[in-house]
């Protein structure tokens, strides 16, 4: 797969290509391929595979029902895109495995915002590693993550039963979990606490 510097877990959509908006982006919705904005650039991933998705499943249901439960604000499922640049810079648009953000920060419905990409970086955001997918690609998407203002990030590994832990301040995962472990929500989300094995059943 060719990589872009500035995206390096996908590939672009073409090297000159440049200049795109949030805009461009809805306009391709229904196409097979995910897409994503990167400073301007359209960078794309295949669809994922049946494993990918059941981790992706099992984390909704133990984020969301946590957060449902608690009154704590709205978790978003696969390829919600956040609009994570700021107004005059080139338009950042990320799509996470799944994103939480707090009641006091969830848009408004009927707002441009709930219709159509949030401006906000997500309180917690948690990327799934795709086969095509390596450390240093995953490792530079959370920092774009955590430069962006998420104040947490889980990246999963289904093949290796891992999770990292990343954390504003630090360039490297804060923690590293594996199946006899147990994931936490930290200040994001407190009293939220699930088995890591619980993810790759």
């Amino acid at each position: 797969m060719l990589r872009d510097a500035s995206a390096p877990w996908a590939e672009p959509v073409a090297a000159t290509e440049t200049g795109a908006t949030a805009e461009d982006l809805i306009a391709r919705a229904g196409d097979t391929w995910r897409y994503e904005l990167v400073q301007g650039k359209l960078v794309r991933m295949p669809p994922t595979g049946y494993e990918h998705g059941n981790v992706a499943l099992n984390l909704l249901r133990a984020v969301d029902g946590f957060v449902e439960a608690n009154g704590l604000g709205r978790v978003s499922p696969p390829e919600t895109g956040f609009l994570v640049s700021r107004p005059g810079e080139p338009d950042t648009v990320l799509a996470p495995d799944l994103a939480f953000v707090s009641a006091a920060r969830t848009p408004v419905r009927g707002s441009l915002d709930w219709k159509g990409f949030p401006r906000l970086a997500p309180d917690l955001v948690v990327e799934i590693a795709s086969p095509s997918q390596g450390q240093p690609e995953l490792a530079a998407k959370a920092r774009v993550w955590l430069k962006a203002g998420v104040r947490l990030v889980w990246i999963v590994w289904p093949v290796i039963h891992r999770v990292d832990v990343w954390q504003p301040g630090v360039d490297e995962p804060t923690d590293t979990l594996e199946d006899t472990d147990q994931l936490e929500g930290g200040d994001v989300l407190p009293g939220f606490t699930c088995a890591v094995a619980r993810l790759f059943r």
